[in-house]
């Protein structure tokens, strides 16, 4: 049996963890970043993206740099090249959604001043077998999510 003897080990040395160390307490900050704000930031770093793709004189470099893949898996096919990147610009000019007790949509046009613009890039790889598109988005929210 462990201490076994009358003497008091005593295991005093200089610091002090303080209340709670190595266990959760409820005053703990936690540093998360909010679902919008994530969100406004991927749209960030969208445009800035974009923006920067489109300026820039070496456009291989710009995606050597990003650390865009010339190459992807493709699963048990051949990997798929990069051979494309492409930029859609959509405006959103009005809002469809489901209407109660209808199987109409309620469609909601939007005045000139609340029409908005969006801009996305993709990346088309194609192999023999198939072609796909990855999403700037999805690029950029893996790379974040490392």
């Amino acid at each position: 049996m462990p201490h076994d003897h009358p003497h008091h080990h005593d295991h005093e040395h200089p610091h002090h963890h303080g209340p709670g160390h190595n266990h959760a307490h409820p005053d703990h900050l936690h540093s998360h970043m909010e679902p919008g704000d994530a969100a406004a930031d991927l749209q960030a770093l969208t445009t800035q993206f974009i923006d920067g793709f489109t300026a820039a004189k070496d456009k291989q470099a710009y995606l050597k740099i990003a650390g865009v893949p010339l190459e992807i898996g493709g699963g048990d096919t051949p990997a798929l090249k990069l051979v494309d990147v492409e930029l859609r610009t959509e405006w959103q000019v009005g809002t469809a959604s489901p209407s109660f007790g209808s199987r109409e949509l309620s469609y909601l046009p939007f005045p000139g001043e609340m029409i908005t613009e969006r801009t996305n890039m993709g990346f088309v790889y194609v192999s023999m077998a198939e072609k796909r598109v990855v999403d700037l988005r999805e690029f950029l929210r893996g790379r974040l999510d490392r």
